[in-house]
C-alpha cells in the first residue's frame, strides 16, 4: 500500500468513526465507555494522520 493511499485509508476511518460518534450521541441508550473507546480511536487515528503528514517528504 502506498503512503498515500494508507493516508486516504485512515482519513476514510476518521470520518466513519466521527459519524459513529454523531449517531451515538443522538442515542439515549448508547454507553458512556463505548463513547470514550470511540472517540479515543478518533483521536488515535487524527495523531497518525497528522504524524504521516509531517513526516512525508516535500516535492
Amino acid at each position: 500500500m502506498s503512503l498515500q493511499s494508507h493516508l486516504a485509508e485512515l482519513q476514510r476511518r476518521h470520518a466513519e468513526m466521527e459519524r459513529k460518534i454523531e449517531d451515538a450521541l443522538h442515542h439515549p441508550s448508547t454507553d458512556s465507555l463505548e463513547l470514550v473507546d470511540m472517540k479515543r480511536q478518533k483521536l488515535k487515528l487524527k495523531d497518525e494522520i497528522e504524524r504521516i503528514r509531517q513526516d512525508r517528504p516535500l516535492h
